[in-house]
């Protein structure tokens, strides 16, 4: 009884310890880590779009470099405790702009899901832009880059407002909604053939895209992460999980939402992708376009990159190869992928 009584008290005092713990958690504000330097900016701001506000992190070493302009994937996928991680050299020839869009991260709280919508998003994103283009030296100066459902928000973006953007980077770039799945879901299906694993090849074969519900796209996804069909680099992408959950870019009322944000935002916006077709609806970009593409990409699958990127008409398309990423080159080869926008981006910037 006596060593029942002393392991209770134990409990008692570390649950008191981490209630404790929580709630001073939950009193520390959102903030960055600072850049040194007198024409440096390091920022979380709030900045309103449509109407309604959210969260823009900005990081640069002069902010009277162009902008880099990320757009996060999803739909809802927040990234701003990750972004320093594959932005931190970027930074010093760049303002590195990272957004959280409308229902995602640290812009859930107080969306109107019902009312957004892909055209919505994009619209929010022209605004972002214009409002950085005044701020930060002028329309044309901005790089605007996409990842995965990103992608598709910044190919319709610069579409529509050339003028604003002096190049669009597609990162793990979604061509064909329809199309991606279909592709996306032979690879898996082969691999699981190829190495006879029955309890893959069991669930995969009780499904087929279009996939009627997100429950069994999450099974096809699920075997893609399987067979590293999105993250190629598994073990260079852990490395980034610490920053994912410890990040001092969320607060932990936004770390608390970010999952049931993540799941409004995809059942709000998923559906939309299946009729996106960037080969017939975006033939033509006025603007240079570089396709950022992870020779192991499934996720995306790399041959509609290639396809779209060969019919495409701009006035400059180019693919640059990550051999060893997946669909997400910028967490699997941050180095690399930071290095080749670095290369490719800044002849443009001196223009």
């Amino acid at each position: 009884m006596r060593i029942a009584r002393i392991v209770l008290k134990t409990l008692g005092a570390l649950l008191v310890a981490f209630l404790l713990a929580l709630g001073i958690w939950a009193l520390v504000p959102a903030a960055t880590a600072p850049i040194d330097g007198e024409r440096a900016i390091a920022a979380l701001e709030r900045v309103s779009l449509g109407g309604f506000e959210q969260t823009i992190l900005v990081r640069g070493h002069d902010r009277e470099k162009p902008v880099v302009l990320y757009l996060h994937g999803g739909p809802g996928f927040g990234q701003l405790p990750r972004a320093p991680g594959y932005s931190d050299e970027l930074e010093r020839h760049f303002v590195v702009v990272h957004w959280d869009q409308r229902g995602a991260g640290a812009s859930c709280a107080g969306a109107d899901f019902p009312a957004i919508t892909r055209e919505r998003i994009v619209a929010d994103t022209i605004e972002l832009s214009e409002q950085l283009a005044r701020r930060f030296g002028g329309a044309g100066k901005i790089f605007l880059v996409g990842h995965s459902w990103g992608s598709v928000v910044g190919a319709l973006a610069a579409q529509q407002r050339p003028d604003l953007f002096a190049a669009y980077i597609g990162l793990g770039q979604l061509v064909n909604g329809r199309r991606n799945e279909e592709l996306s879901y032979r690879f898996v299906l082969a691999e699981a053939r190829r190495r006879g694993d029955a309890d893959a090849l069991a669930e995969l074969e009780a499904i087929h895209p279009p996939y009627p519900t997100f429950e069994q796209l999450r099974v096809q996804r699920r075997w893609l992460d399987v067979y590293r069909g999105s993250i190629y680099a598994t073990e260079r992408a852990r490395e980034v999980l610490p920053a994912a959950l410890f990040g001092r870019e969320y607060t932990l009322a936004t770390r608390l939402r970010y999952v049931p944000c993540l799941l409004r935002s995809i059942d709000r916006l998923w559906g939309g992708l299946d009729g996106f077709d960037a080969i017939t609806q975006i033939p033509r970009l006025e603007v240079p376009v570089y396709f950022f593409t992870g020779r192991h990409d499934w996720n995306t699958p790399f041959p509609l990159v290639e396809e779209w990127a060969a019919q495409l008409k701009a006035p400059h398309v180019e693919l640059v190869w990550f051999d060893e990423a997946g669909h997400f080159p910028m967490i699997e080869m941050p180095e690399e992928f930071q290095r080749a926008l670095i290369e490719k981006l800044t002849p443009l910037a001196r223009r």
